[in-house]
């Protein structure tokens, strides 16, 4: 069946790099591209007019926590100072003993309340990306139940997902007067693999291509040598990618140079990890980082001379105090930096602009980190990063991964006059500016529609989910503080609030 968009602006691929084409027409056969033309008269099945809008290749979310995130409300604005910023110690790491009430990975499996609770945090999840735009994601470690409820996911609205349990062989846990402790055993990583593996078995290429495997050993800290070699071994053996959090956390750093003599990056190295089709989640607390005053930088020459990705997921660690030094050095050196929502907002536009600004901020030069630099990592770099030449790209014989974004504002004048529509959406564009999303040569986003998903509905189980998580927090939070001590309203409250 073969299709045509006609739109004010379309982001094609030409010799290897996006070219802007204005007020022409994407052919697309199926689930390929075809072509783009000035014009097009031949037979057409169907006609979309996108009008005022950027066609463009979908974006590539190489960073995903799935759920609706609602402990991480807990921690804005607010947190514990000697975890140096480092969010999930905040909030998921419940005391011995406890669990994190509402959150599917802490709940009984197979039990009534962890299957919807699953179903829920799954359903909003891939929604929420689809509704931004995003085409292809890359869930960054949940347990195995939350897998195959994004595979469910995924199938029924129609996104394309990198799946795959995560494991480790350790988990921290809170202590007394809230200090941390782990919980570290060997056989626990050996058997996770073996369920990651299991889990590629039989899930890659399941949906037509729209479920596809990757092994993720959560974090370098929390897993052995051992494991770490034998997913590289597993993952070349089956030609699967591979992600995990290193160079992410100020303690996670110093604790591998004390237990390895090495950083996270060397220890990597010297296990042949560090390659094209590794993703190093944020990967910002390098040696060549000022902030660690750590003598010998050379991690940064190792990640760029292996052709490794980063995840940098601008929005999620600037909350923290945080960001990448800096995105021109990186690139520079060979590192394909990709673009990661995290946590929340999954909002690709916003983490571009937070990239871009904050790239210039840290190079100390609004040269750097430019607006077409960072549509990049969005798109070809996240692709590149999963090896695929396919993806990320409206290019002759790539996927019909694709969206359309309004250049009208919604109907405001947020986007002023257009002169750029690269810089314009990056600048001042935001996830609700997506009006339609394709993937595999399928819409399954219709004028800002969800098609499957009820976004209302969604949003009113997700707020019902996460006042429990909130409501419940003195019972498993290691200081036993209830959510008003940990996290106080931004002004005081006054009647109808607690």
């Amino acid at each position: 069946m073969r299709k045509i968009i006609k739109a004010a602006w379309i982001l094609g691929h030409v010799d290897g790099r996006h070219r802007l084409f204005k007020d022409s027409t994407l052919v697309i056969e199926d689930d390929r591209v075809v072509e783009v033309v000035a014009t097009f008269d031949g037979h057409a099945d169907e006609t979309i007019d996108a009008g005022n809008s950027l066609v463009a290749p979908g974006f590539i979310d190489t960073h995903v926590h799935s759920g609706h995130r609602a402990s991480h409300r807990l921690i804005t604005d607010t947190g514990r100072p000697f975890y140096f910023g480092q969010p999930f110690l905040e909030i998921s790491v419940p005391k011995r003993g406890k669990t994190v009430v509402g959150d599917p990975r802490y709940q009984a499996h197979g039990s009534q309340m962890a299957n919807a609770a699953l179903a829920l945090n799954a359903e909003f999840t891939v929604a929420e990306l689809l509704r931004n735009g995003v085409t292809t994601f890359v869930e960054f470690g949940s347990q195995l139940a939350m897998q195959e409820a994004m595979a469910v996911q995924c199938e029924r609205l129609g996104a394309r997902g990198y799946l795959g349990p995560g494991y480790d062989c350790g988990r921290w846990v809170g202590g007394d007067y809230g200090r941390l402790e782990r919980d570290f055993d060997p056989a626990v990583g050996e058997a996770g693999l073996a369920k990651a593996l299991s889990f590629a078995e039989e899930y890659d290429g399941k949906a037509g291509g729209l479920i596809n495997a990757i092994l993720v050993p959560r974090e370098v800290e929390t897993s052995t040598v051992e494991l770490l070699t034998k997913t590289r071994d597993a993952a070349q053996e089956r030609r699967l990618p591979i992600a995990t959090h290193a160079a992410y956390s100020v303690l996670e750093f110093h604790d591998i140079v004390r237990e390895h003599q090495m950083t996270p990056i060397e220890l990597l190295d010297s296990i042949g990890l560090l390659g094209p089709m590794l993703n190093i989640g944020h990967g910002n607390f390098i040696s060549d980082n000022p902030n660690l005053n750590y003598a010998m930088k050379r991690d940064l020459q190792l990640m760029g001379e292996a052709g490794v990705s980063i995840s940098h997921c601008p929005i999620n660690i600037v909350r923290r105090g945080r960001t990448l030094n800096d995105f021109g050095q990186y690139t520079k050196a060979g590192v394909n930096v990709t673009i990661g929502s995290d946590t929340y907002p999954r909002d690709m536009l916003m983490n571009m602009r937070q990239a871009s600004y904050l790239g210039k901020i840290m190079s100390g030069s609004y040269f750097e980190a430019t607006a077409g630099e960072v549509f990049e990592s969005a798109t070809v770099g996240g692709a590149r990063s999963l090896g695929r030449d396919d993806l990320g790209r409206l290019a002759p014989g790539a996927k019909a991964d694709l969206i359309s974004i309004g250049l009208d504002g919604r109907g405001t004048l947020r986007m002023g006059p257009v002169y750029d529509p690269v810089r314009t959406v990056v600048e001042c564009g935001v996830g609700d500016d997506v009006s339609m999303v394709m993937v595999d040569g399928k819409v399954v986003v219709k004028d800002g529609q969800v098609l499957g998903a009820d976004l209302e509905k969604l949003r009113a189980a997700a707020q019902e989910a996460g006042e429990q998580v909130w409501e419940t927090l003195h019972d498993w939070d290691p200081l036993g503080r209830h959510e008003d001590d940990a996290c106080p309203l931004s002004y005081e409250p006054v009647c109808g609030c607690k």
